[in-house]
């Protein structure tokens, strides 16, 4: 994805750009963006009212950003934000870090903590309108997108199409499981034996099974980023396969390893997030927050990681990127240690038998059961820094944006 430059030079213009930088627009919250020169290095929200000594892990997280100067939004009554404003503006100050502006934003209009001349900041508040700024007029030009709350934002990966879809995975399970005539060539399904056999079947047939699994596996994967990338969409019998495919680490991985800023990665794992069975959504809602994280989407990646740990609370992935949410990494923390998938083949080796552990796994059971397959992450070698861990949302991100004047 191209991050356009958007020029903000006036408090109406800092307020249109905010929905954007966060992905929806806030209430009830407190918004930091700093800036290391003329780009954004990061955008932090918190809940409001904060609780004591919340706002105390800011000025170390803009340290280990760089960020030289930024900007304060808080969305509420005067009661709840102005103490959370007055605090965040002497932590940073404190800490030489200067504060552009500072706003209250409450029923459509703006105060200013930052001027005490009522010519231009009346007492009133002065009115503004983001819908017909020029900044949201660029960033919805470009792609960006504020959904109008929370809410929607969360309901944009909570699951649709149940029913059909069911009846699809249940199709695309007993074909997995299907056994092909005696003797016959191994194909690219799974021998209902072989699955489901406590141990895995014996040496060289099961590790050549695998190779075959993982490979077409890794083929789905890169088909269907192509197919997003050019604004297709996977139909049911292929979104389902893709979704036991991911089960395989190896596969997964793949995934993991091939994001990068373009559309198509959020909005394949978005969708497969909403259509997966419960059972079998950890891995792709697991790629949906890496996927937005990477993009600087924090909010929609904890939202994802919240359906991929109600799916498989130990799901080891997810926990690794809400630790690095929690602890507010920036994402290029991580993204700079990801391997290639030349460098997965040499790290794992062969394809053997046991990786298809999991997915032996999720055809043993209902798919209203609960979620036990093994689980495990590979790919990641960064381990998240000891930043304090607080409340609320927040956000680390990399839309770029010009600072204001």
């Amino acid at each position: 994805m191209t991050i356009p430059k958007l020029v903000l030079s006036s408090p109406a213009d800092i307020l249109a750009a905010v929905p954007y930088l966060v992905g929806f627009h806030p209430s009830d919250s407190l918004v930091v963006t700093g800036f290391a020169g003329p780009q954004v290095r990061l955008t932090t929200r918190w809940d409001l009212p904060a609780a004591s000594g919340d706002l105390d892990r800011l000025v170390p997280l803009m340290r280990r950003e760089s960020v030289t100067a930024v900007f304060v939004v808080g969305y509420g009554s005067g009661a709840v934000v102005t103490p959370a404003v007055d605090t965040v503006t002497r932590l940073l100050r404190a800490a030489g870090i200067r504060v552009t502006e500072s706003l209250r934003a409450e029923g459509g209009r703006y105060w200013s903590y930052s001027c005490d001349s009522a010519t231009c900041c009346p007492a009133e508040g002065t009115p503004y309108d983001t819908e017909r700024s020029h900044v949201s007029a660029e960033a919805v030009m470009h792609g960006l997108v504020a959904l109008p709350d929370r809410g929607s934002l969360r309901r944009s990966v909570q699951r649709c199409d149940g029913a059909a879809m069911r009846q699809v995975t249940l199709r695309v399970m007993a074909g997995l499981r299907a056994v092909h005539e005696p003797g016959g060539p191994v194909t690219d399904e799974l021998a209902a034996d072989e699955l489901a056999a406590d141990e895995p079947a014996t040496e060289p047939a099961a590790d050549e099974l695998a190779a075959r699994f993982v490979a077409e596996g890794l083929a789905r994967v890169r088909g269907a980023i192509g197919l997003y990338d050019s604004g297709g969409r996977l139909d049911d019998d292929a979104a389902a396969r893709l979704g036991l495919d991911l089960a395989v680490v190896r596969v997964r991985d793949e995934a993991w390893a091939l994001i990068d800023d373009r559309d198509a990665h959020v909005a394949l794992w978005r969708d497969l997030t909403r259509r997966l069975e419960p059972g079998h959504v950890a891995p792709a809602a697991s790629l949906l927050a890496a996927a937005a994280w990477h993009r600087g989407e924090c909010a929609l990646a904890g939202m994802a990681l919240e359906r991929a740990l109600a799916s498989d609370p130990g799901y080891s992935m997810a926990l690794l990127l809400r630790q690095a949410l929690a602890h507010m990494m920036s994402p290029a923390m991580l993204r700079d240690r990801m391997p290639t998938p030349e460098e997965l083949d040499d790290e794992m080796g062969p394809p053997r038998a046991a990786w298809l552990a999991p997915l032996r796994a999720l055809l043993a059971r209902d798919l209203t059961g609960p979620a036990s397959a093994p689980t495990g992450t590979r790919i990641a070698r960064a381990k998240p820094e000891a930043v304090p861990r607080g409340r609320g949302g927040s956000g680390v991100g990399g839309r770029q944006t010009g600072p204001p004047s």
